[in-house]
């Protein structure tokens, strides 16, 4: 089926996701690395153009469904019980049902509701196995796993690339698959991904609160001495330019509810727009 990109449409799609980073502090640029991720593992194993972009829209709306889940399980810090895992569970039908009526849905419908089965059978929520999963949520797996072990969560601070990597390999072939967990593993071995890790939008890199831990999500915009805040504990902070990053300086000051208001960045989601191709093939 061949369908018309229409790029307002295509920016409203992509906007819905951006809910999800709105709701949770920790997930800041979970969305925007998972489709980088993504697009570059689907460009390594030698997938046309409209693949790649269609990998990349994916690994953005993946989690949108998580609109659903309550804050007290979204945000826990300790280990979910089986029934809070179970709520967690239901959000790729949750995000299937939120975007199935889009007119541009489709193209991402796949990777949304299929990026936590399993190759090997033992996934959610369709036990799916092999090429009954679409090669978009067997990219979008990969990328989204990769992501949650190098990213700090509020159970747990990420880990380096390599170390991740290694955790990836323990489930090739079995969570994920073997010839495009190959390609992926190659990308880290060539740090061709550094660029992405730990950043929210490309160049702008994730800041660690110094008063209680979770990352500040700073604006592509930011320069040295601007002011920042922490959504979690609504610190105020002072950021000051360390390389291609910065060091936030507690002042001891909160924020307004006005400071802490979340923001979507849309800069990068006006960048993935214009880039978009005119027509794709599903």
């Amino acid at each position: 089926m061949k369908i018309q990109i229409e790029k307002p449409l295509l920016k409203s799609l992509a906007l819905m996701a951006s809910v999800i980073e709105a709701r949770d502090a920790y997930t800041g640029g979970h969305l925007w690395r998972v489709s980088q991720y993504s697009q570059r593992l689907a460009e390594a194993a030698g997938m046309p153009m409209e693949m790649a972009f269609l990998s990349r829209l994916g690994g953005f709306l993946h989690d949108i469904g998580k609109i659903g889940i309550p804050d007290v399980i979204l945000g826990k810090r300790g280990k979910l019980t089986e029934p809070e895992y179970e709520v967690v569970k239901t959000h790729p039908g949750i995000g299937a049902t939120l975007i199935q009526e889009h007119p541009l849905g489709d193209l991402a419908l796949s990777a949304v509701h299929q990026h936590h089965e399993w190759v090997n059978g033992q996934g959610y929520p369709g036990r799916l196995q092999g090429d009954q999963i679409s090669i978009f949520a067997r990219i979008v797996s990969i990328a989204d796993a990769f992501d949650a072990l190098t990213s700090t969560r509020p159970y747990r601070k990420g880990v380096a690339a390599g170390p991740a990597v290694e955790a990836l390999k323990a489930e090739h072939g079995s969570q994920f698959d073997a010839r495009l967990l190959d390609a992926f593993i190659e990308l880290v071995r060539l740090d061709s991904l550094q660029e992405i890790v730990g950043t929210s939008e490309r160049g702008v890199r994730m800041v660690v609160c110094p008063t209680c831990g979770p990352v500040i999500t700073v604006s592509g915009n930011a320069r040295d001495g601007d002011i920042g805040y922490c959504r979690i504990c609504g610190a105020r902070h002072r950021l000051h330019r360390d390389g291609d990053t910065f060091v936030a300086e507690p002042t001891g000051a909160k924020g307004t509810a006005e400071d802490l208001k979340p923001r979507p960045e849309t800069r990068s989601i006006d960048a993935f727009v214009s880039r978009a191709p005119q027509w794709v093939d599903i």
